[in-house]
């Protein structure tokens, strides 16, 4: 009987042991969560557009990424190059970026502003001697509607004149960011 009661007080001391420890691993997980990290703020986005019709080609690559401030604001920059090509007319190549800003008033609202600076250099006639090279600035506003990662929008290019590269003030948009 001796035997039964030393038996029994190790396995209750073995058992208060573990569940103490276990009681201590719970109360230890009540400190407040560590502040996100620069990196885990930033995602990485952007898109890539292919456009062929009758002797026109249109191809765009555009990578960006922006930095979450908070749930409702992000800013961000871009890079652009951009390749168009009309048969017997011209060739242009556009590179250049832009600052991004977006705000999101409600989770599937999302309004952005947007500076673009692009370098433009067209060919007109297939000709070296009939080039140019500009720079053209665009100055764009947007609102869209926001699902998971995707944006669906429209934007406003408020600094369009006569001489700007865009055929229309009002441009359609996707944005992606991951």
């Amino acid at each position: 009987m001796k035997c039964f009661f030393n038996r029994f007080k190790t396995l209750f001391v073995l058992f208060v042991l573990f569940f103490s420890n276990e009681m201590q691993a719970q109360q230890n997980n009540t400190t407040a969560p560590a502040e996100p990290q620069f990196w885990d703020k930033v995602q990485f986005g952007g898109g890539i557009g292919l456009g062929f019709g009758s002797g026109f080609t249109d191809i765009s690559l555009a990578p960006s990424a922006i930095y979450n401030v908070n749930e409702y604001g992000s800013l961000g920059l871009g890079l652009q190059y951009k390749y168009l090509k009309q048969q017997n007319s011209f060739a242009s190549h556009l590179y250049g970026g832009s600052v991004i800003g977006l705000l999101n008033p409600l989770p599937e609202i999302q309004l952005s502003a947007e500076l673009e600076q692009l370098r433009v250099n067209v060919n007109a006639d297939g000709s070296n001697g009939n080039s140019q090279s500009f720079w053209n600035t665009g100055l764009f506003l947007g609102a869209g509607y926001r699902s998971g990662f995707a944006t669906m929008g429209v934007r406003y290019n408020v600094l369009q004149d006569e001489n700007n590269i865009y055929g229309s003030r009002f441009m359609p948009f996707v944005r992606f960011y991951f």
